[in-house]
């Protein structure tokens, strides 16, 4: 067995507050169009939910990542990607850079206010010409004394218009290569940072999702993470901790998914008998039973590997492409099962039709991560 009586109670501590604080406002949130992120990430804070695994020096809880696994189990019974993607941006994409590589300065300044909620964090990758080619972004970051002046765009930037700073990455050299780049701690609250507008989303919609726009906006040199021009290599480590974070989701939405259409498909009579009687039915569902187990065990195998301090790039981009690809499927064929009610936008599963989709997109396309793999497998 991989978890403690310990990890059972935090397990049970993020199970309550995701049914008692989330759930019951999902609906409201993906009305406004906005979680209260602030509000939100203070609560959780409090209880210890920001910094699973960072040291306690900075407010976090110190644990293993067995612990991490039960955190992103949990979330992952959010109705809804407009919240859970936030929190891991909090925890998973935008800090684990500053606690590897930051300076004691950006540590105390950003990483701990951001584990004790006290701060919301977004991470500024992606460009309007820029995406999963990571290499090709524009936005400059020119050293001038003790700043740096920074210059461009950003794009599809969860939390970015609530945030209070960003991790940014940008090219600090025209140079041709990798280490042209480089990653910084970027404050919202400076002059020459705009959020340029919210972005209407499929799905999400509880998420504030934004363009950013940097015009001469000046950033103390101390802002920058580790070294000039290795921003590139610490951003691909930062990656495997955020597509971590979508694998346990596969297994986990697509089993909420699975109950809520059998609880509904046992009370739906067609032809004299209920839906959940009919074999094609049963079978499809166990199908995907199945494919959710085995991306379980995959699961815990790649924790496996993190305990004992071995890279699991291979393993997290197969687990990262499996996870997405499953969710839809799964979310496709219930809707399926609801029939017409399917398609009505007050029943939940439409909710997760919509989010599903942005699975296979967001942190590394699927495409991108079969790439990964055959470049590890030396094709």
């Amino acid at each position: 067995m991989k978890f403690t009586k310990d990890h059972e109670q935090i397990r049970k501590a993020i199970r309550e507050f995701v049914k008692k604080e989330i759930n019951p406002n999902m609906d409201a949130w993906e009305e406004q169009g906005k979680a209260p992120l602030h509000e939100l990430f203070k609560k959780m804070g409090d209880l210890g939910f920001l910094g699973i695994r960072y040291d306690p020096k900075y407010g976090g809880e110190g644990l293993d990542y067995w612990s991490d696994l039960v955190f992103l189990e949990e979330i992952g019974h959010i109705q809804g990607f407009g919240v859970s993607i936030p929190i891991t941006v909090q925890t998973h994409m935008a800090t684990p850079a500053i606690y590897e590589f930051g300076s004691e300065y950006l540590k105390e300044t950003y990483l701990k206010p951001a584990i004790a909620g006290d701060m919301v964090a977004a991470i500024a990758v992606t460009e309007p010409g820029a995406g999963s080619d990571v290499a090709a972004l524009a936005t400059t970051a020119k050293r001038e004394g003790d700043e740096y002046v920074i210059n461009g765009s950003k794009t599809f930037i969860t939390n970015g218009a609530q945030a209070d700073f960003l991790t940014l990455l940008a090219r600090t050299s025209d140079d041709p290569g990798y280490h042209s780049f480089s990653l910084f701690v970027v404050p919202t609250n400076l002059p020459g940072f705009q959020v340029s507008k919210k972005l209407d989303k499929l799905g999400m919609r509880s998420s504030d999702t934004a363009e950013l726009f940097f015009d001469n906006m000046r950033v103390p040199a101390e802002n920058l993470i580790g070294k000039e021009g290795e921003g590139f290599i610490y951003q691909m480590q930062q990656f495997q901790h955020e597509r971590f974070s979508a694998v346990p989701w596969g297994y986990i939405v697509t089993r909420d998914i699975i109950d809520m259409t059998v609880e509904y498909i046992k009370g739906r009579e067609v032809f004299g008998k209920p839906l959940i009687k009919r074999q094609v039915l049963q079978h499809r569902l166990a199908e995907w039973l199945t494919d959710a187990e085995c991306l379980r065990a995959l699961c815990y195998q790649i924790v496996d590997m993190k305990m004992d301090g071995v890279d699991a790039t291979r393993e997290i981009s197969m687990g990262k492409l499996k996870s997405a690809r499953l969710m839809q499927e799964t979310v496709s064929g219930c809707m399926q099962m609801f029939g017409g009610m399917g398609f009505m936008n007050e029943m939940l599963i439409t909710r997760y039709y919509r989010d599903a989709r942005v699975a296979s997109v967001g942190g590394g396309a699927d495409e991108i991560m079969c790439e990964v793999i055959a470049k590890l497998e030396g094709y």
